[in-house]
Protein backbone atom coordinates (compact mmCIF):
# COMPACT_ATOMS: atom_id res chain seq x y z
CA UNK A 1 0.00 0.00 0.00
CA UNK A 2 1.27 3.47 -0.93
CA UNK A 3 1.44 6.33 1.27
CA UNK A 4 -1.34 8.78 1.60
CA UNK A 5 -0.62 12.05 0.35
CA UNK A 6 -3.23 13.70 1.82
CA UNK A 7 -4.33 13.51 5.39
CA UNK A 8 -7.17 15.24 6.47
CA UNK A 9 -7.02 17.72 9.99
CA UNK A 10 -9.84 18.52 11.83
CA UNK A 11 -11.22 18.66 15.78
CA UNK A 12 -14.89 18.35 16.53
CA UNK A 13 -16.12 19.51 20.16
CA UNK A 14 -19.05 18.98 21.67
CA UNK A 15 -20.66 22.13 22.80
CA UNK A 16 -23.68 21.18 24.46
CA UNK A 17 -26.38 17.95 23.73
CA UNK A 18 -26.16 16.93 20.13
CA UNK A 19 -24.43 20.24 18.85
CA UNK A 20 -20.89 20.18 17.72
CA UNK A 21 -18.39 22.25 16.45
CA UNK A 22 -15.72 21.58 13.79
CA UNK A 23 -12.80 23.14 12.90
CA UNK A 24 -10.79 22.15 9.56
CA UNK A 25 -6.89 22.72 8.78
CA UNK A 26 -7.71 25.89 7.09
CA UNK A 27 -9.45 27.55 10.14
CA UNK A 28 -12.89 27.04 9.21
CA UNK A 29 -15.37 26.05 11.74
CA UNK A 30 -19.00 24.48 11.07
CA UNK A 31 -21.75 23.97 13.21
CA UNK A 32 -23.36 20.26 13.49
CA UNK A 33 -26.01 18.92 14.96
CA UNK A 34 -29.24 17.61 13.89
CA UNK A 35 -32.63 18.41 12.05
CA UNK A 36 -35.59 17.42 10.01
CA UNK A 37 -36.45 13.40 9.52
CA UNK A 38 -33.93 12.06 11.27
CA UNK A 39 -34.94 14.62 14.34
CA UNK A 40 -38.33 13.69 14.07
CA UNK A 41 -37.59 9.67 13.61
CA UNK A 42 -35.16 9.27 16.51
CA UNK A 43 -37.86 11.93 18.75
CA UNK A 44 -34.80 14.32 19.35
CA UNK A 45 -35.48 17.65 20.80
CA UNK A 46 -32.19 19.54 20.02
CA UNK A 47 -31.84 23.37 21.00
CA UNK A 48 -31.78 24.37 17.87
CA UNK A 49 -31.79 22.95 13.92
CA UNK A 50 -28.30 22.34 12.55
CA UNK A 51 -26.75 20.54 9.63
CA UNK A 52 -25.74 17.17 10.17
CA UNK A 53 -22.40 16.01 9.41
CA UNK A 54 -23.52 13.92 6.19
CA UNK A 55 -25.29 17.42 4.90
CA UNK A 56 -21.42 18.86 4.71
CA UNK A 57 -20.21 15.51 2.82
CA UNK A 58 -22.97 15.79 0.23
CA UNK A 59 -22.45 19.82 -0.26
CA UNK A 60 -18.33 19.09 -0.38
CA UNK A 61 -19.54 16.23 -3.52
CA UNK A 62 -21.21 18.86 -5.56
CA UNK A 63 -24.44 18.05 -4.30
Amino acid sequence: MSPSFYDAQATVHKIQGLHRRATIATGVTMELGVHGPIKDFYRLSPERDLPLPVDYIVAATGG
